[in-house]
């Protein structure tokens, strides 16, 4: 017969990992970095058996967007994920305001792989590859031309990288008389607005002074690109196609290269462009116009031969699906971060192989978030490449503790881990302080005066 003291005494002294269906939330804290790229929220949330759950709101974004999901989750279990996901997702919307919902769907996860001491990717059905092709997106130090852009992405690829991206708009012609058309005064506008927002920091405004700068900025560069009457002229065309091709006279035709941030112009003026670096075989084009013009991208797709590509700002699954049925894309690029997490974006890929599109992924956070997007592109067939922002970034990978490969990324890959969860055992606070952001100097601090902060969530009657 079982003897009952001895039993829980030997328990005592044995890891079981955890009691899944006791597993409760207790709390969740927040630290703000920058530099890694991004200004990014980390996340914990806590539980009742010293089970820790990490989690990120997406670069740029609030932790207000994920602070006011707390009082919904405290004493939940958070390895009920789809169920906690769908109290949480009224709260999320398109880009960075997604942030908060799939930041704490990345930490349920997390906990749920703890809780059952399984990887991620084994909870969506397995794996479809053991590494992730990492694509690197590469600025210029310096002045920028085609030739230096070239010899950029070139230093990339000495170092493993099989899989490349750049920028090509508007910011190349900033200093190319001729360039571009619109109204007079318009562009020198935006520029001076720009520039007095960069120096802010250092300059003498007062508070009422910067509020009324920011809403400047908000005004100007919220304007979307089919109403700025921004036009790029023959000449202006003929700069940026001699860009792409003095680019592919240093890297050669060979390693693919997609292009971003082309700036605020219209489908009019997309299509010009598109058809003059069709012959540079590039991998996409990507953000070109605001996603939600879903007839524009099909009218672009059907004009030009480079792939279309957009998604980094569309906020869950159903979303996704004008573009993708309409064929205004051929590659569907969502970001972990406001997709609504994990899963979401799983099921983004899946929908987007039925109709022959193919998925890579945004991601420009920190480890956190570039190993959930891992988990994610391992469990999903079509990924095509993830994003990776922070090359330049020494200490990206000391934000984690774990026993993982470092560094992470290696010969332009990052291997799935096999490690319980996300794979990180814990966060290195030390790392952390050093990088704490200016204005949001707290780290871990106490969040209680949200945990009753609550409504009638309903949304019929």
């Amino acid at each position: 017969m079982l003897n009952k003291e001895s039993y829980e005494a030997t328990l005592a002294h044995v890891n079981t990992y955890s009691k899944p269906s006791e597993l409760r939330i207790t709390d969740i804290r927040f630290a703000d970095i920058v530099g890694a790229p991004m200004h990014c929220s980390l996340i914990k949330v806590y539980t009742n058996q010293g089970l820790v759950g990490f989690g990120e709101v997406r670069d740029g974004a609030d932790k207000l967007y994920a602070l006011q999901l707390k009082s919904r989750l405290i004493g939940e279990n958070p390895c009920n994920i789809d169920k906690l996901f769908r109290r949480i997702k009224q709260f999320g919307g398109h880009a960075r305001q997604g942030g908060g919902v799939s930041g704490i769907e990345i930490a349920l996860w997390d906990l749920a792989g703890k809780a059952y001491h399984i990887p991620i990717y084994q909870m969506l059905g397995g794996k479809f590859r053991d590494k992730i092709r990492m694509y690197c997106d590469t600025d210029v130090d310096g002045k920028n031309t085609g030739t230096a852009m070239g010899q950029a992405l070139k230093r990339r690829m000495e170092k493993g990288f099989t899989f490349l991206k750049m920028d090509l708009g508007l910011g190349i012609l900033a200093n190319e008389p001729g360039t571009v058309s619109a109204p007079l005064g318009f562009m020198d506008e935006m520029r001076a607005v720009a520039r007095e927002w960069y120096n802010r920091k250092s300059s003498q405004q007062t508070e009422q002074e910067l509020r009324e700068l920011r809403s400047r900025v908000y005004d100007l560069h919220n304007i979307a690109h089919p109403f700025t009457g921004i036009h790029i002229t023959e000449k202006g065309l003929d700069v940026l196609e001699q860009y792409v091709a003095d680019v592919r006279a240093v890297v050669g035709y060979e390693v693919p290269i997609a292009i971003d941030h082309f700036g605020h112009i219209g489908v009019e003026d997309c299509i010009k462009l598109g058809r003059r670096i069709d012959k540079y075989n590039l991998a996409w084009m990507e953000d070109l116009i605001p996603w939600q013009y879903t007839e524009q991208y099909v009218r672009l797709a059907r004009s030009v031969s480079t792939p279309i590509c957009t998604g980094e700002d569309i906020y869950l699954k159903e979303n996704f699906k004008p573009l993708i049925t309409s064929g205004g894309v051929s590659v569907i690029h969502p970001d972990v971060l406001s997709t609504g997490g994990i899963l979401e974006t799983k099921k983004i890929g899946d929908m987007a192989q039925e109709y022959g599109v193919a998925m890579a992924i945004h991601m420009a956070e920190s480890p956190i978030a570039c190993l959930a997007a891992v988990h994610a592109a391992a469990a999903t067939e079509n990924f095509l490449a993830l994003e990776y922002h922070s090359n330049d970034v020494d200490w990206w990978d000391d934000i984690i503790i774990s026993k993982l490969p470092k560094p992470l990324l290696q010969n332009g890959f990052i291997t799935v881990p096999d490690a319980p969860g996300l794979g990180i055992e814990d966060l290195n606070d030390e790392v952390i302080a050093q990088h704490l952001h200016p204005q949001i100097p707290g780290l871990w601090e106490s969040t209680d005066s949200w945990n009753h902060f609550y409504g009638n969530d309903r949304l019929w009657s």
